[in-house]
């Protein structure tokens, strides 16, 4: 049996189609994972951030009578968190991380506002990294 000479081989409609299916399907079962990913690294960026600010102010307590606030230990620029102080007095403050709205760390479920305070209590415990 001879094969036409103009026949190409090669994919098929159907074919094609299937295999942009498969990818479409790959794809949407890997995309919220990967947003995930990023919503966490993202946290874990802010975190990082709220122990620079701890350390900070330490530094500041050595040399004041209290701790300071924000215009006291400089700018923490994000684009995910702004970052607040609050209660700093003689022995105590708490550092407080929230999600920026409009930001898709707002919808972080249970992790949108974290805190960190003089003692090292993290809340909401479950958002922090052990």
């Amino acid at each position: 049996m001879a094969t036409h000479p103009f026949r190409l081989h090669g994919f098929t409609l159907i074919e094609l189609m299937i295999v942009v299916t498969v990818i479409g399907i790959l794809a949407a079962i890997a995309y919220p994972s990967y947003q995930d990913y990023i919503r966490r690294a993202r946290r874990i960026e802010a975190q990082s951030v709220m122990m620079d600010i701890q350390l900070m102010q330490e530094k500041y307590r050595i040399n004041h009578v209290s701790y300071g606030g924000l215009a006291d230990l400089g700018t923490f620029p994000s684009d995910y968190y702004s970052f607040a102080i609050s209660g700093n007095t003689v022995s105590a403050y708490t550092i407080t991380a929230t999600a920026k709205s409009g930001t898709s760390q707002a919808s972080d479920s249970g992790c949108t506002s974290l805190t960190l305070n003089q003692a090292s209590t993290k809340t909401p415990d479950s958002c922090w990294k052990k």
